[in-house]
């Protein structure tokens, strides 16, 4: 008996011994955050990473923390309810990294029955790269959401976005405050925006609120007001975009609403560009240039079935827009013109637009091949 109790101690003291070296050398392992996809709502403090196998129910806002992650790997489908309470926000020092496919995108869509533009909010993405629209320089406050956004860093990354078709999104606070499809809030350059379209929107399709982040890829098809809008000191290049069937402008690209000059200048370098049919409630030109402009360099632009090409206000509503243009701070090249009634209604002596053959964002006013198979028209 003796003996045996000595072998069992002996081994009580290895097993021990063992798994005290294991805690030492352990390191502590957070287990997954577990959301509900029939009630996918929440503000979190941990990276969240969704199921392709599953579909989930945006029934209220989704906030990511500033040091978290939102992972959304090719083929999610997220279907949201609950109009202005249903969005998607990224903080200051949050991610997003949507990993779709051509063949396999992530998909933001309307839960409703029957689906119509503004069932839902939208996506929101806040950085900390430079605006222009607050009194010192620093940061402002996103127009939904009520999250921070700005400040200094140009090369902040908010994650990466690829493949990625929202629908039905705009839904509407009150007359001035409403959800666009994809709004980058003083997003910075580190942040990748390739191939995403937003599709039946009842408000912006995509809108650059400041930031430093470049968009490639983008298509916006039938929105309600202007399709990809900048302003407010975006500093960024854009090319391949596809924008059809809207109710306002095309493009809507501006310095700054309550002081047209103010610095850091929204500057602007868009090439391979198609706009096709918009204005179809308010003549705002398959361009608008506004409050200012900036400056920019437009390249290779394809506009058609538009009352007007490149359109403005005059110098007694936008004298900066207009001095800008007679400075040469703001010129189109390679730009193709059809079924367009007016080319500008600028009334100054600047050459500012230059016509050529241009093949846009693909051939012309369709749907080019890149664009093809992972949007919807």
């Amino acid at each position: 008996m003796k003996k045996i109790f000595l072998t069992i101690t002996a081994v009580v003291a290895m097993l021990a011994t063992s798994c005290s070296s294991d805690d030492d050398n352990n390191t502590t392992i957070t287990p997954p955050v577990t959301v509900d996809p029939d009630n996918f709502q929440g503000t979190f403090d941990e990276d969240v990473t969704l199921d392709a196998s599953l579909t989930y129910n945006l029934s209220g806002p989704i906030i990511m923390k500033d040091g978290t992650t939102l992972t959304i790997p090719a083929g999610t489908v997220i279907e949201a309810t609950g109009t202005t309470s249903s969005y998607i926000a990224i903080s200051q020092g949050a991610k997003i990294n949507v990993n779709g496919t051509a063949d396999n995108p992530v998909v933001m869509t309307s839960g409703e029955a029957t689906q119509s533009a503004g069932d839902w909010g939208g996506l929101v993405i806040c950085g900390k790269a430079p605006i222009n629209n607050t009194v010192d320089g620093g940061t402002a406050i996103s127009e939904v959401g009520d999250l921070t956004y700005g400040g200094s860093d140009s090369n902040d990354n908010s994650g990466s976005i690829k493949y990625l078709r929202v629908e039905y999104t705009g839904a509407t606070f009150n007359g001035s405050k409403e959800f666009n499809g994809v709004s980058f809030f003083g997003v910075g350059a580190g942040t990748t925006a390739d191939y995403i379209q937003s599709y039946k929107g009842g408000d912006d399709g995509i809108e650059f609120f400041g930031g430093t982040v470049n968009g490639s890829h983008l298509v916006t098809i039938d929105h309600a007001d202007d399709s990809i809008d900048f302003a407010d000191g975006w500093s960024g290049t854009g090319e391949y975009w596809y924008i059809k069937d809207g109710d306002k402008a095309g493009i809507e690209g501006s310095n700054n609403g309550d002081d047209a000059g103010k610095t850091p200048l929204t500057t602007a370098n868009v090439s391979k560009v198609s706009i096709v049919n918009v204005g179809r409630s308010k003549n705002e030109g398959g361009i608008f240039v506004k409050e200012g402009g900036g400056e920019w360099t437009m390249s290779d632009i394809f506009i058609s079935d538009s009352e007007t090409g490149i359109f403005m206000k005059g110098t007694e509503d936008d004298p900066v827009s207009n001095q800008q243009i007679a400075d040469d701070k703001i010129n189109f090249t390679n730009v193709k013109l059809m079924n367009i009634n007016e080319q500008t209604n600028y009334t100054g002596t600047a050459d500012f637009i230059s016509e050529a053959e241009t093949t846009g964002a693909g051939a012309g006013a369709d749907l080019p091949a890149w664009a093809q198979g992972w949007t919807k028209e």
